[in-house]
């Protein structure tokens, strides 16, 4: 009988303080919609830099520049607040679906649609997210029915 030694864990080039960072940025992501933030916020990004361009030319733009820019501003907004406070994503999910719809007629066919599917997207995800349920505790001394009395097999 031949026994294998034990796996080597491969060396990683992360010390043990980044590798505690990871652990800690994923548990803190985990317990928030951060993926509905991600695309919302980046949807908001795409909605508020595409008519960005000096202001003579905004200007000459008129509501669409500025719509674009103040929708692209609020749709951060929401995603910010969808990462920093998970109690008001239903809020702030709605907001951003409203917001980036109304960026397809105010800015540029919503950021040339990117923009808009990316906050519709991250709207709904942050509307949709529900937080991990903690595992059920078995209490060490719960009581148990007592079986009666003739009703197992005979």
């Amino acid at each position: 009988m031949t026994t294998d030694p034990p796996p080597v864990k491969p060396e990683t080039p992360e010390g043990p303080a980044t590798g505690r960072a990871r652990r800690a940025f994923r548990r803190w992501r985990r317990t928030r919609p951060f993926w509905a933030a991600l695309w919302t916020g980046t949807g908001g990004f795409v909605i508020l830099f595409l008519p960005l361009a000096p202001l003579g030319k905004i200007l000459q733009v008129g509501v669409g520049g500025i719509a674009g820019m103040a929708g692209g501003v609020l749709l951060m907004a929401m995603a910010l607040l969808i990462l920093l406070l998970p109690g008001q994503r239903h809020t702030a999910g709605v907001i951003a679906v409203i917001a980036g719809v109304a960026s397809f007629p105010l800015s540029n066919l919503g950021g040339l649609f990117v923009g808009m599917f990316l906050s519709v997207l991250g709207g709904s995800m942050a509307f949709a997210w529900l937080p991990e349920k903690p595992a059920k505790r078995r209490r060490p001394f719960a009581r148990t029915a007592p079986a009666a009395e003739g009703s197992g097999p005979a």
